[in-house]
């Protein structure tokens, strides 16, 4: 109980993390090289914050949905932008 604020901190990291890369990765054909650059990238910088803070690989689920959110949300923003500009 006593490490929930270093875990809402990774998942909001993870995901803030990947809102720029999911929005990158709307502009990529899809299983492009870029594409899974974008997709891929942030993984490594996730498992460090995740060990940095002492969490252990239980918690890799909940990082790994923070990670997928901020992918979809970055995605979004660009098809938004992309249809009303």
């Amino acid at each position: 109980m006593h490490k929930v604020p270093q875990l809402l901190t990774l998942m909001g990291a993870a995901c803030a993390l990947n809102i720029p890369l999911g929005y990158l990765r709307q502009s990529c054909r899809k299983f492009s090289l870029g594409w899974f650059f974008y997709v891929h990238i942030s993984i490594p910088i996730i498992i460090v914050l995740r060990i940095k803070t002492g969490l252990s690989w239980h918690v890799i689920p909940l990082t790994l949905a923070s990670t997928i959110g901020g992918q979809i949300v970055g995605g979004r923003l660009k098809r938004k932008r992309n249809n009303v500009g």
